[in-house]
């Protein structure tokens, strides 16, 4: 798959606490073309990676351990409000209720 240019400027974090569910996707998004400069496995670890690796994109997993998506994607925006956060889950009907306060912008995969 031939992508544009700039999609390779595009700097990825990845964050699930399911290994097979972060490398997978990592691995695809590499395919397309994409730079994923961290994939990790913890609520702590991601925060670490965005802190150290200033992604443009934090792709989160809402339910894991210690930290959840939710607090990265807050921690996130305090250091960088440019960073784009999609988060993945397949919880998402518990995690995010209508009434609930998520990130502005943030999106759900």
């Amino acid at each position: 798959m031939n992508q544009p240019a700039r999609f390779s400027r595009v700097r990825i974090v990845v964050a699930d606490d399911n290994r097979d569910t972060a490398t997978g996707l990592a691995m695809l998004l590499r395919e397309a073309g994409f730079q994923v400069v961290g994939t990790v496995f913890s609520g702590t670890a991601a925060l670490q990676a965005i802190e150290s690796l200033r992604p443009d994109v934090a792709i989160l997993d809402i339910v894991m351990p210690g930290l959840d998506g939710i607090e990265l994607a807050r921690r996130g925006a305090e250091l960088d409000p440019a960073m784009k956060i999609v988060f993945i889950t397949g919880f998402a009907g518990v995690a995010l209720s209508a009434g609930g306060v998520q990130p502005s912008g943030a999106k759900v995969l």
